[in-house]
């Protein structure tokens, strides 16, 4: 029995030990171990703020967040699992269904396969379906099961933002991309992120069965990230856009940048970047206006110009010999793009763009003081970056006579737009301030930063150098610019407008393909066309440069980047500058019936610029279709009418409207051609499936 005894009394001990452990570890240990459990089950993750929307200064959204939604279900919810599932078995068929019908990814029987395997395995954070668009989650809330509640039906929601540009290409490398990693963000978005993204909220996660899973009540919200207005007018930029494209497209270009700035206050309008992918087609790749300096070429010639003038060493009507547009300069020969040119005076020699003529002067007076030439480039600020309000602008370089790079050659080459790296945009800010009087102002992108509609902050012109020149070496300057265009010797000539007067200068630069020097295989040319209209009282400053490839048809800057220049200052002029009804350059009378379709607010502004009566349109629909014969409106329909599962009718529309309008109501849109639209394969007023593809025919 002793051996009983032992048995027994060693139970007793060994429990007691138990019971007295269990005691210590909750009373004396116990705020350790729930500390400690609390740290491996449950945490605190962050939340992400709703970033802010970049708007145009015109009021249309340039980038912003939309939501998107990530669907989990917690199999393990106690109303999902109570009376042995009765809850989830009743809904099960008709949630498949569903489910199947709304994402078409899956058939009704593996939606059900899915699910009850999950509830089986009593999953706690099983991912049904991510990037779930608003549409598509409104719909799912009404589901069986699901518009239960969470509690009931497991469903769990998480809401994400998805950064869009809505109008896609159009200045797309400015506006700039928002990615998760925002070091990594480009243009506005990275420049003024931390005004965008808000300040992080956080929320209290419990990990369970694999996954964490949110513990409601313990949040602290996010603040939502403030807006920015920028200076982008949409009409200027889409114009802009536009005229590269088509010059780029027709001359095989390589890549190009056109700059809209407002004179007076150094606004960009506008400013167009556009890059040739591998397969042919252009797309907004890289600022080629801010981030890439080359050698400008005879747009340069503006900067030798006014420094001759304001030391006082010539005149306009001074007279230089082009020498027949050959000459050779310590060992190396500048020539003229025109061959026999001999006497003329520096205002022509600047008109034909003589190359010899500039480097002439140049070297005659500032050989022997080539400090005096470099300061006064570096009072026109081409040794600093612009200062305009955008990660990635490049630094320029100005060659110092101090530098073991200078050589003889050095001045005049620099005299006519060689041996000196600059970026467009810094380029233009000299031509802008001629255009101002002598008054440079720094180029900005954001007008102001709002909140919940209120601006918090303003942005306002700011003079960075009160007078590059005198008066009197201004207005000798801007005659110059004006002889390129209006004089019969001028490069720009054929450039001549009828309506109004502008002034610039063009530039034809020799560049080298891949950097293998300028020997005659890898020689390559850069056009350039820098200017500024109306002359008499300049509003706006337009840059088109132009990179060129082998097999480019054309090269001279009033080739290739004039006619954008031209293009893009007669659309500006005729909507934003003129007075009165401009005759003769977009209105012409037409005998035959055309119809138009868009926006309503849009053709108000097109019938209000043209003087037609607005009388019949119905303000209060958004979008309106019309025919017009001759000059008079025919007839009105709503292109939207049928409700949103009907196809609209998008004939006569521009394919930006076309898009905006098919794609929002759920359809995939494929189109051909250019113009208007002219055919759509889905037939007005016929229903459609979400996800149908429509096929447009433009004209």
């Amino acid at each position: 029995m002793w051996r009983v005894y032992l048995c027994f009394l060693g139970m007793i001990v060994l429990g007691a030990v138990i019971l007295g452990r269990v005691i210590y570890i909750q009373n004396v240990q116990g705020d350790y171990w729930k500390e400690l459990a609390d740290k491996q089950h449950l945490k605190y993750i962050k939340t992400e703020a709703e970033r802010g929307t970049i708007y145009s200064s015109d009021g249309n959204m340039l980038s912003t967040s939309i939501p998107i939604f990530d669907i989990y279900i917690d199999f393990g919810a106690d109303g999902l699992r109570e009376k042995e599932g009765k809850r989830f078995y009743a809904n099960l068929d008709s949630l498949s269904y569903h489910l199947s019908k709304l994402f078409k990814d899956a058939s009704q029987a593996a939606y059900k396969k899915k699910l009850i395997a999950g509830y089986k395995k009593k999953l706690r954070y099983y991912s049904l379906k991510k990037r779930v668009a608003f549409e598509d989650y409104v719909e799912l809330r009404n589901f069986p099961l699901v518009r239960q509640g969470r509690n009931k039906s497991g469903f769990i929601v998480e809401v994400r933002d998805n950064r869009v540009n809505p109008y896609g290409l159009l200045a797309n490398r400015t506006i700039g991309l928002s990615r998760g990693d925002t070091s990594k963000n480009v243009g506005l978005e990275r420049s003024f992120d931390s005004v965008l993204r808000g300040e992080t909220g956080q929320k209290l996660v419990r990990y369970a069965a694999g996954a964490y899973i949110p513990v409601d009540g313990a949040e602290i919200d996010p603040e939502n990230g403030k807006d920015i207005v920028t200076t982008i007018d949409t009409y200027i930029q889409d114009v802009a856009e536009n005229a590269l494209l088509k010059m780029m497209t027709e001359n095989n270009s390589l890549h190009g940048t056109c700059i809209v700035m407002e004179v007076k206050t150094g606004k960009i309008k506008a400013i167009a970047n556009l890059g040739r992918l591998p397969d042919g087609q252009y797309w907004e790749d890289y600022n080629y206006g801010l981030g890439k300096r080359t050698e400008p070429g005879s747009v340069f010639k503006l900067t030798t110009l006014l420094a001759l003038l304001e030391d006082k060493y010539v005149d306009t009507s001074t007279i230089v010999d082009c020498e027949g547009g050959a000459k050779s300069f310590y060992g190396l020969m500048i020539r003229d793009s025109h061959k026999g040119t001999g006497r003329v005076t520096v205002k022509e020699a600047f008109a034909m763009s003589s190359n010899v003529a500039f480097a002439k002067l140049a070297d005659q007076f500032y050989h022997n003081q080539p400090s005096k030439y470099i300061n006064y480039l570096k009072r026109l600020r081409l040794n600093k970056r612009s200062g305009i309000d955008i990660m990635g602008t490049a630094a320029p370089y100005i060659k110092e006579p101090s530098s073991k790079y200078w050589a003889k050659t050095t001045i005049p080459f620099m005299a006519h737009g060689y041996e000196e790296l600059v970026t467009p945009l810094q380029m233009m800010m000299v031509y802008n301030a001629v255009a101002n009087g002598g008054k440079m102002m720094r180029p900005y992108l954001v007008n102001s930063i709002d909140e919940l509609g209120t601006t918090v902050k303003e942005f306002h012109p700011e003079v960075l150098v009160d007078k590059i020149a005198s008066d009197a070496t201004i207005a000798k300057a801007k005659s110059c610019l004006l002889e390129v265009v209006e004089s019969k010797h001028g490069t720009a000539r054929a450039l001549k407008s009828d309506q109004y007067l502008f002034a610039g200068k063009t530039g034809t630069a020799v560049t080298a393909m891949d950097n293998k020097g300028y020997n005659k295989s890898n020689k390559i040319y850069q056009s350039a066309f820098m200017g500024f209209f109306p002359y008499d009282n300049p509003e706006y400053t337009i840059a088109v440069v132009i990179q060129n490839g082998r097999d480019s048809k054309w090269a001279y800057g009033g080739t290739v980047a004039g006619p954008v220049f031209r293009e893009v200052a007669d659309k500006i002029y005729a909507t934003r500058i003129a007075r009165t009804p401009v005759s003769g350059m977009w209105v012409r009378n037409t005998t035959s019936i055309s119809k138009m379709a868009g926006m309503t607010s849009d053709l108000n502004n097109l019938f209000t610029t043209l003087n037609y009566s607005q009388d019949q349109i119905r303000k209060s629909q958004e979008w309106t279709s019309l025919y017009m014969e001759n000059t008079a409106i025919r007839n009105l329909e709503n292109p939207v009418g049928g409700g949103k599962s009907v196809v609209p009718d998008v004939t006569g529309m521009g394919l930006k409207d076309a898009l905006y309008l098919l794609e929002n109501m759920g359809l995939k849109v494929s189109f051909s051609g250019r113009g208007k639209v002219a055919n759509q394969s889905l037939a007005a007023n016929s229903i459609f499936k979400k996800g149908e593809t429509i096929n447009l025919a433009l004209n």
